[in-house]
């Protein structure tokens, strides 16, 4: 082994006479956590302390959890001397230089990531982001809206989204869960859809009723269209002569494109005036012949 030399050690000794000057952003090691405080390694000639009430904006913020020995934390200088020899450090006010260079670029970026909510508001909820507070509109929280009296039950959740508004001249920061969650949900449908064939009978309920046709609940998160042309073999000016919301009604799937279902109610009509009762597509699983929608899922596994 070679001996080591004064050049080995250069960086270590030129920093630890480098000018440190109020404003500053220096990087330490945690050596120390106390109730009160938190001394820093900052290879020069004397340590860094940051004070409990220095460390973080978070009302749920707890020295001893969230901080701990070996941690490597940005500082900015607060005093140069803090009385007892020591440079006096602000966490709180390098997260606001540091973080919110950081959410830009997560918002330029578009990526997902991992928040727990910690604290309910009026229209929404509280999230902490970078150490910046975060703002999640009730709208955002899930996939659809999400009622006031039904916020609290998301506190200590955590959530994947998105910054989708990080304003830093006015601290505010917005973010969405909802993006990520319709991404899994359009997946997982596309899946589903994946696993329906043209021909297959099955049931639903009427979900809403449009000047085109009708919008029907297969179940399982599936939905379809009987385009007015299919809905009967008779002529109707509108869905609703014929169909009300919560309808049970048999249909048939008759096209798959773009993973949009296309279904037929006229069909089936065709069918029970050739005598024929319900088509049966048959599924190999197990030797069982179903028109189940909701067993075919179940056994492709959802």
């Amino acid at each position: 082994m070679a001996e080591e030399t004064m050049n080995d050690f250069k960086d270590e000794i030129e920093r630890s006479f480098r000018k440190v000057k109020e404003g500053d952003i220096l990087e330490g090691t945690v050596i120390d956590v106390s109730d009160t405080e938190v001394t820093l390694d900052l290879k020069y000639y004397t340590q860094g302390i940051i004070k409990v009430e220095d460390l973080s904006n978070d009302p749920k913020f707890n020295i001893h959890r969230d901080i701990a020995v070996g941690d490597e934390i940005s500082a900015t200088v607060v005093s140069t001397d803090d009385g007892r020899g020591n440079i006096l450090l602000s966490k709180k006010e390098a997260t606001q230089v540091l973080s919110w260079d950081k959410l830009k670029e997560l918002l330029e970026s578009g990526e997902y990531v991992d928040v727990k909510v910690s604290e309910a508001v009026k229209a929404g909820a509280v999230a902490f982001l970078e150490g910046i507070r975060g703002f999640i509109p009730a709208s955002k929280l899930d996939l659809n809206y999400v009622e006031e009296d039904k916020i609290p039950e998301f506190v200590g959740k955590t959530l994947k989204v998105k910054v989708i508004t990080a304003d830093k001249e006015n601290n505010k920061l917005v973010l969405s869960a909802r993006e990520y969650l319709k991404e899994q949900a359009d997946a997982r449908r596309s899946e589903m859809v994946s696993n329906v064939e043209v021909g297959l009978v099955t049931e639903g309920v009427v979900e809403s009723l449009q000047n085109y046709g009708a919008f029907i609940n297969l179940g399982n998160g599936l939905s379809g269209l009987v385009h007015i042309s299919q809905i009967s073999n008779q002529r109707i000016a509108h869905p609703s002569s014929v169909l009300k919301v919560g309808d049970k009604v048999k249909v048939k799937v008759t096209a798959i494109k773009d993973g949009k279902l296309s279904l037929s109610m006229k069909a089936l009509e065709e069918i029970a005036a050739t005598e024929i009762t319900e088509e049966k597509i048959e599924f190999e699983s197990e030797g069982e012949a179903t028109t189940s929608l909701a067993d075919l899922l179940k056994k492709a596994g959802f």
